[in-house]
């Protein structure tokens, strides 16, 4: 037979190991959390060097001045954007991007449309040059915000994953943070710069 003490032990040890798991799964929500928001800043980061890295190849000299003009355009607009609508990533707000998706999208089908083949040639003809050395930055640059916007989505994607769980939506283990979302917009190297 089992006595009163066995049961209040058996008890014990059940609803101990009940908060050990509820606590390990908060503890590993918030860490993914911060881990989107990491992602983010990032993000924003590659971001503003793809704008800038556009703005320096599209004011080096070496590109015609109708192309010089459309770079410059677009990263200036992208840069701008950044400036009046930085990303949020206040874990209470949620993260967005403020609406960003469309200016990003622009720079890059801008760069598509002007490193063609023959420009892009051209540029690295010239090693050394402000225009070769822009035009690496530019390369540099957009391969970077493919990974961080990518690695981005991969963060959100844990998220809404582990929140998904029964456990996590009854126990309210995400508290008052906002649902992340994921960053969708063209970036997609140019063809003639990726060969």
């Amino acid at each position: 037979m089992i006595d009163v003490l066995q049961v209040a032990t058996i008890l014990a040890l059940v609803l101990l190991g009940a908060a050990w798991y509820l606590s390990y799964s908060a503890s590993r929500l918030d860490r993914l959390h911060a881990k989107v928001e990491g992602a983010v800043s990032a993000l924003d980061a590659q971001l503003v060097r793809r704008a800038e890295a556009t703005l320096e190849l599209a004011t080096s000299g070496s590109v015609d001045p109708a192309t010089s003009l459309l770079l410059a355009d677009a990263a200036s607009e992208a840069l701008e954007r950044h400036t009046h609508h930085p990303l949020s990533h206040d874990l209470l707000d949620g993260q967005t991007f403020a609406g960003r998706e469309s200016t990003e999208a622009d720079l890059t089908a801008t760069l598509r449309a002007v490193l063609q083949p023959e420009t892009v040639q051209a540029l690295r003809d010239q090693p050394g040059s402000p225009g070769a050395d822009g035009l690496s930055r530019v390369e540099a640059s957009a391969l970077r915000v493919q990974l961080a916007r990518r690695f981005h989505n991969d963060a959100v994607r844990e998220v809404r994953r582990v929140r998904a769980k029964k456990v996590v939506r009854l126990f309210r283990l995400a508290g008052h943070a906002a649902l992340p979302v994921p960053v969708d917009f063209d970036d997609d190297l140019p063809p003639a710069v990726v060969d």
